[in-house]
């Protein structure tokens, strides 16, 4: 038996469920197993998860005790979605007057389309006055009538005055059904909007709770101690308890999983990441060491969920070949997967005896275009695998590699009907599929302003090698696949962070409400299990829709990572050199706490001010942070109030566009503390007092200011 406790990620997919362990203290990966996923036994996917745990522990030699930290994602709820298997909402609109108007219009959410011809189940019902605990019951009764299985109250100014709300849901409370406020769900005006947030939770609501006790009572009966944690779209995890209040919140959680690993185990601080599967490649973005994450597009409509921005590309590790007129006319969308092909890569030279090219249409309605080989051993399609692995850019070791030799016989039929040896085959292959990712990346590195210099891609999941390295070495890019890409999604569950964001409209919002918006967001994650200790708050006030948002993050334990291996003071040195793209004379080190080692140098520019762009490299020697132009300030927490103020002062720049405050980022113990949020001076200092609050005076601080023009 082992004495190091272990992290347990486990990822829900459509057909698989894939589990890992990882060591707690070193984050290293300590085992996986795969499973099928269990959608049509009586306990559902709850079965899956306990037998892939029940495998993982046998193959590490670990018992239920050791797991200090368990968490699941899963496609349920979007699954749920995409097959229109929902249950039927009941929507108890509040209001008289003129308020009874706008509730009304709320039941047209009715129409919303699940899947083509099938719209939302919703039976709605008015209540005037949210106190008459008669006619709350008698809509209730209506509603049940009507088929609903699960309530939703919703009012309007419910985010400043929620009793209304919360009367209805108090009376309606002894039918026993399940039920929510729209307010609680978000905290953002916007009537209709709000609502059908609700509403879309609802309706995924019972069959989620139901799976979630599942879960739960398997886990418990397993002997497992830790609290279980859910998976969530913006790349953290929840309790089971705030899964039950909110699983919308696990929709599109299947990229943001992967994401999560990529970040925590990759380090990366800036780029992009591609998940790469047999057909599609997911496409997100890490900027300054965190995930993109936007309002999510649910039922074809905007929403107030919160979500990883991920972009899908109809191209993957098992995407066909297509051919006309003596060229490649393309690569996918569909894949062998679909077509139900072997890869031509994975057979042996023998069974490719004799291969012809001829063109087949894969599903019905399809162009009769995609390239398969007809040879001895049966039909095969030719894919993005098959041209990596002829071209040997799919590396040792990986889930995708094959024997290079085979690769190149499978491409050999289509090179000779294309007029071009094999490798040129492979090429063009290659360059056709992620030609129409390249695009996609492209795109958000503009839309992100990601710094291509020093943004790097790296590739995730089992297709990884047959996109990533073609498309870094096409455009010039850093590129590597990730350790381990194969699990990534579940690697990223066992080590993903609790995470609660906060947002609230305040007109005018004064420092005393930026900090209470800051104060409920840790109070959450903490009461979710986080360690009070090491919870890092990040807060944004948008001026321009007087938006205030606050996000917390931290660890259900304080991880001290004891890793075997802590870069000295010359590979730091020659990384923030490689990322600022100088050699490392050039480079001085100009600040540093214990955790971190600040690197500046000097970029002079023709007829513009020197530039002194900035890299934060931790212990381990991956770049934290990079700031393309900052002044840096060394100080103690006990005088770090005085000398912030003085150097906000000298660096906030006032004009038409307003008060813009430097970005300002805190190098505070193991953490950097991200300020750069606010745009007013005051709630900026107010805020750093309040990460500086409660450390020792003497305690080392690195200020680092980013200059807003």
């Amino acid at each position: 038996m082992t004495t190091h406790r272990i992290r347990v990620g486990i990822d829900v997919g459509g057909t698989f469920t894939d589990a890992v362990a990882v060591d707690a203290a070193t984050l290293e990966l300590l085992g996986q197993v795969k499973v099928p996923t269990s959608h049509h036994h009586e306990d559902g996917v709850a079965h899956g998860i306990v037998e892939a745990l029940d495998r993982l522990l046998q193959q590490t030699g670990h018992a239920p005790q050791d797991i200090a930290f368990l968490a699941h994602g899963t496609t349920q709820a979007t699954n749920a979605l995409l097959e229109g298997d929902v249950a039927t909402v009941g929507l108890i609109g509040i209001g008289a007057g003129p308020g009874a108007a706008l509730t009304r219009r709320l039941s047209a959410l009715r129409k919303l389309e699940l899947t083509p011809g099938k719209r939302l189940p919703l039976a709605y019902a008015h209540v005037a006055d949210p106190s008459d605990a008669g006619a709350v019951r008698a809509a209730v009764d209506a509603l049940v009538r009507d088929g609903a299985h699960v309530l939703v109250a919703s009012e309007p100014f419910s985010v400043d005055r929620p009793e209304g709300e919360a009367a209805v849901l108090e009376a309606a409370r002894a039918h026993g059904l399940p039920m929510t406020a729209a307010h609680e769900i978000t905290s953002l005006y916007g009537l209709h909007k709000r609502t059908r947030t609700a509403v879309v939770n609802a309706a995924i609501l019972p069959r989620m709770l139901a799976t979630a006790d599942l879960v739960d009572a398997s886990v418990t009966k397993a002997g497992v101690g830790a609290p279980l944690m859910v998976m969530r779209c913006d790349g953290g995890v929840m309790s089971l308890e705030e899964m039950r209040r909110r699983p919308l919140l696990t929709v599109l959680s299947g990229p943001a999983a992967g994401v999560a690993g990529a970040l925590m185990q990759e380090r990366i601080s800036e780029g992009v990441f591609l998940e790469t599967g047999g057909t599609s490649t997911d496409i997100s973005v890490v900027r300054r060491g965190k995930v993109a994450v936007r309002h999510a597009t649910v039922l074809g409509r905007t929403s107030y969920l919160n979500a990883l921005d991920v972009r899908t590309v109809g191209v993957g590790g098992g995407s066909m070949v297509r051919i006309g007129e003596g060229r490649i006319t393309g690569v996918g969308p569909r894949s062998a997967h679909i077509a139900g092909l072997p890869y031509a890569c994975y057979a042996t030279l023998d069974d490719l005896r004799d291969a012809v090219v001829t063109t087949v249409r894969p599903m019905d309605g399809d162009p009769a275009d995609y390239a398969v080989l007809d040879a001895a051993g049966g039909r095969y399609a030719v894919t993005m695998t098959c041209a990596a692995n002829a071209l040997g850019r799919v590396p040792e070791g990986d889930f995708a590699r094959c024997d290079q030799e085979v690769a190149k016989a499978a491409v050999a039929p289509l090179a000779a009907r294309l007029g071009v040896d094999v490798a040129t085959a492979a090429a063009r292959i290659l360059d056709a599929g992620t030609a129409q990712v390249r695009t996609v990346v492209d795109a958000m590195i503009r839309e992100y302003r990601l710094d291509k210099d020093t943004a790097v891609l790296v590739g995730g999941g089992g297709g990884a090698a047959s996109v990533t390295p073609h498309l870094a070495a096409a455009g010039a890019m850093e590129g590597r696949i990730a350790r381990h890409n194969e699990v990534i999604s579940p690697i990223g569950v066992a080590l993903a962070l609790v995470r609660e964001q906060v947002e609230r409209i305040i007109p005018g919002a004064g420092q005393e409400q930026i900090l209470a918006v800051r104060a409920e967001a840790e109070a959450a994650v903490i009461a979710q299990g986080a360690a009070a200790d090491g919870v890092e708050v990040e807060v944004t006030v948008d001026p321009q829709t007087s938006t205030v948002r606050a996000v917390a993050t931290g660890a259900t334990e304080l991880r001290t990572q004891d890793r075997a291996h802590r870069a000295d003071e010359a590979e730091r040195l020659r990384t923030a050199a490689a990322s600022l793209r100088t050699d490392p004379s050039a480079v001085r080190k100009l600040a540093g706490t214990a955790a971190h080692t600040v690197y500046g140098a000097e970029a002079r520019r023709r007829f513009r001010a020197t530039r002194r762009p900035v890299r934060v490299v931790d212990a381990d020697g991956v770049v934290r942070l990079h700031v393309a132009d900052a002044h840096v300030e060394s100080t103690t927490v006990g005088r770090a109030g005085d000398v912030l103020a003085a150097q906000v002062r000298e660096t906030t720049s006032y004009g038409d566009g307003g008060v813009r405050a430097p970005a300002v980022r805190l190098l505070l113990g193991s953490r950097i503390a991200d300020l750069s949020g606010v745009l007013d001076p005051e709630p900026l200092l107010a805020l750093a007092r309040s990460e500086l609050r409660d450390r020792p005076a003497d305690e080392p601080v690195v200020a680092v200011l980013e200059v807003r023009t």
